[in-house]
């Protein structure tokens, strides 16, 4: 791939990164412990409190994922592998590297993985 889109490639990367650490920092105060104390809440005020809380750490984990496939394809920008599947080594499509510039898979590796 050409080091000029690889760069376009490393921004997009690095602006994602930097969008998922924002996130991650926001919804830490909606993961903290749900207090059990009935006097303070009655149980369907503890219960939605409670699922507040799941889904805001099912979001976490998904953004610590995101970070991680973030972080694996910015080391492939500086190893020159960045573009290239991990299964075949084929090019993954630009239109592909354009909707999410993290993928490591191309299009057909993908589908055969999900199968």
């Amino acid at each position: 791939m050409d080091p000029t889109r690889i760069e376009h490639y490393r921004q997009r990367l690095l602006a994602m990164r930097e969008e998922l650490e924002a996130f991650a920092e926001t919804r830490a105060d909606s993961s903290s412990t749900v207090e059990l104390d009935q006097t303070r809440q009655g149980r369907l005020s503890r219960m939605d409190a409670l699922q507040g809380q799941a889904m805001a750490k099912a979001g976490e984990e998904r953004a610590r994922a995101g970070l991680r496939r973030i972080a694996a394809a910015l080391a492939r920008c500086d190893t020159g592998d960045f573009g290239e599947c991990l299964e075949c080594g084929d090019p993954i499509a630009e239109k592909r590297l354009d909707f999410d510039p993290s993928v490591g898979l191309c299009i057909q590796c993908a589908q055969a993985r999900e199968e």
